[in-house]
C-alpha cells in the first residue's frame, strides 16, 4: 500500500458537552475517491472542517504526507496542498469570473498578488484560467461579475478555482446541493475526470446515493461523530450498521 497523503488520528472536537467528531482515525490515499456518508448531524461536515482547518481540533491530529498540520490554519493547509470546494465563500463577488480563477492560477504559480500589473504581463496565467473555465463550462461567463452568477454557476466557479490551485487533496462538500438538474452533470463529470487521473486524493461528502454509488472507491460512515464503517462501497452499504444508521432501516428491538 502506498503512503497515505492524508491521515487523521483520534481526531476529536467538542462543543461544550457535545462531541461532534469522536476519535476518528483514517488514512486517505492518492488515486482513491472516498465518500463520507451518514445521517444529518453525524459529523461529516465538521470532520471536513477539522481536516481543512476551518475548526481547531479539541484533540487528535491531522497529517499531510506525514507532516503534522494540526496547528495550521486553513490558509496554510491550502498552500500545502489541502484544497476544499464549497466552503461558505471562496469567491471575490465584485471581481469577474476570469479574475477569480486567474488569482488562483497566480497563487499556484507563486507570483505576487498585485492584481493588475500581473494581469497584462502574464498572458499564460489568463490562458490557464480560461482553460479551467472551459472545464467547468463557464467560458461564456468569463467577464461576468461573480455577484451576478446563479448559485449553480458559483459552485462551478469554486470547482474551477479548486482545480487551478492543483491541490494534492481535493475535498468536495455536497457538490450537487442546490444545483439545477441541468447543472449537476457538469460538476459530477469533473469529479469523475479528477478521479480518473488517479493522482489526487479525493474526499467527498454526499447524501445522494446515486452519486455515492457512481463515484466511490471507498465509503466511510459517520454516526454521532464516530466512524462506524469503512471499506468497499458494496460491503459497506450492505452492512447492518449502515442500513440502520444511514439508510433508515428500523433498529432491532
Amino acid at each position: 500500500m502506498t503512503t497515505p497523503s492524508l491521515s487523521t488520528r483520534d481526531l476529536t472536537i467538542r462543543f461544550g458537552g457535545h462531541v461532534a467528531v469522536n476519535q476518528v482515525s483514517a488514512d486517505f490515499y492518492p488515486g482513491t475517491l472516498t465518500v463520507i456518508v451518514g445521517p444529518n448531524g453525524a459529523g461529516k461536515t465538521t470532520y471536513f472542517n477539522l481536516i481543512s482547518g476551518q475548526l481547531p481540533a479539541t484533540s487528535g491530529s491531522v497529517h499531510l504526507d506525514g507532516v503534522d498540520i494540526t496547528r495550521y490554519g486553513a490558509a496554510r493547509r491550502t498552500s500545502m496542498g489541502v484544497g476544499r470546494a464549497f466552503q461558505l465563500t471562496n469567491l471575490f463577488p465584485n471581481l469577474s469570473v476570469i479574475e477569480n480563477v486567474r488569482l488562483a492560477v497566480q497563487s499556484r504559480a507563486g507570483i505576487g498578488m498585485n492584481m493588475f500589473s500581473v494581469w497584462f504581463s502574464h498572458k499564460e496565467l489568463i490562458s490557464r484560467a480560461e482553460h479551467y473555465l472551459e472545464r467547468v463550462a463557464l467560458a461564456d461567463r468569463r467577464d461576468t461579475r461573480v455577484a451576478a452568477l446563479s448559485h449553480g454557476d458559483k459552485r462551478k466557479l469554486e470547482v474551477a478555482i479548486l482545480l487551478a490551485l492543483e491541490p494534492e487533496v481535493m475535498m468536495f462538500d455536497e457538490p450537487t446541493a442546490g444545483m439545477s438538474v441541468d447543472e449537476v452533470p457538469v460538476v459530477l463529470d469533473l469529479i469523475h475526470q479528477v478521479k480518473a487521473e488517479r493522482s489526487k486524493t479525493v474526499l467527498l461528502v454526499e447524501h445522494k446515493m446515486d452519486v455515492v454509488r457512481s463515484l466511490a472507491d471507498r465509503i466511510i460512515v459517520l454516526h454521532n461523530g464516530t466512524l462506524v464503517a469503512d471499506g468497499n462501497p458494496v460491503e459497506v452499504m450492505a452492512s447492518p450498521i449502515v442500513q440502520e444508521a444511514y439508510l433508515g432501516a428500523p433498529e432491532h428491538a
